[in-house]
């Protein structure tokens, strides 16, 4: 039996949950509506506040799609009603970020600043404090979307592993080379 799909999944108040015959399930709440579709093998049950996923039998294929449906509409639910903060630090001389709008305007060290467009259900925000790196903070109700476009921006400039310059996750912890050693 699979330890996480056989799990309820507990709804809190303000969010509804609709299982379409196609069994698309949307989930809608306080921070925004998501929606994802599931194998049509696989039944999902909304019972007064909770939602169960059950498998048909015990095939590996099932098995496998089990836990991966319950923890993908669990983290649907907890999207709508809590939502998902991404906070990237930009650790470099001259490394800016300004939001305008729905485009991030970067200046990373290049020689040309990169715009770059955010998907409408992101929010973004750009702080710089003096004698501090700027900080962007993505927020989302889709905790699969905000991770895609947190990792493209880090892909704009990863960190490099002598100084640790680019940028990186906010908490993240980077694993450093020694640089060359002067001949005595």
């Amino acid at each position: 039996m699979s330890r996480i799909g056989i799990l309820p999944i507990d709804l809190p108040s303000g969010v509804t949950v609709t299982v379409s015959d196609t069994n698309e399930v949307k989930v809608k709440g306080p921070k925004g509506e998501v929606s994802q579709q599931v194998d049509p093998e696989i039944k999902i049950e909304v019972k007064e506040n909770q939602i169960t996923v059950e498998r048909p039998n015990d095939e590996k294929k099932f098995k496998s799609l089990h836990g991966l449906y319950r923890s993908l509409i669990n983290n649907m639910v907890v999207g709508v009603s809590e939502g998902y903060t991404v906070k990237q630090e930009l650790v470099g001389v001259g490394y800016r970020a300004e939001a305008k709008g729905q485009i991030l305007e970067l200046s990373l060290g290049f020689s040309h600043d990169i715009h770059f467009q955010i998907p409408e259900e992101v929010k973004v925000e750009a702080a710089q404090e003096r004698r501090a790196n700027p900080i962007i903070t993505l927020t989302s109700a889709n905790k699969q979307l905000i991770g895609e476009v947190a990792a493209k921006i880090r892909s704009l400039r990863p960190p490099e592993p002598y100084k640790g310059k680019g940028i990186k996750f906010v908490g993240e912890q980077l694993r450093r080379k020694a640089g060359k050693s002067a001949s005595v």
